[in-house]
């Protein structure tokens, strides 16, 4: 197996995964909800679907101090874990105005991604 070298958090898969899902879910999901939603799950999803990359950015900024970055990679796995309650939500309320299959594998996509977080938080060097 090849590994490709890290010289930009950019390079990282994980960022790369989370990136691409900020990107759907602003572009597939997030249009999709009730103007009632705007200032509710529609917010909350945009926010919590966008940390998790800053997150990545400011952890390997500070990637020289193990306890700076676990702290990082810790609350990066934590909006991945709130989008997934986010995207959930949305399924179950609004099945009629998103795609169902898509929500699905967009939890589906944070779960890996909170594990790649995790793996990563715990074997930095």
């Amino acid at each position: 197996m090849t590994y490709k070298k890290v010289v930009s958090f950019t390079d990282l898969e994980v960022y790369q995964r989370l990136y691409r899902l900020t990107l759907e879910i602003h572009k597939e999901i997030l249009p999709k909800l009730p103007r009632s939603e705007q200032y509710s799950l529609k917010d909350q999803l945009g926010r919590s679907s966008k940390s998790p990359c800053a997150l990545i950015a400011e952890a390997y900024a500070r990637r020289a101090s193990a306890k700076e970055w676990r702290k990082y990679i810790r609350e990066a796995i934590g909006e991945c874990n709130e989008s997934i309650v986010h995207l959930s939500l949305i399924r179950d309320l609004y099945p009629d105005r998103v795609d169902i299959d898509l929500c699905n594998q967009c939890i589906e996509e944070y779960n890996i991604a909170g594990k790649q977080l995790f793996r990563l938080g715990e074997s930095w060097k």
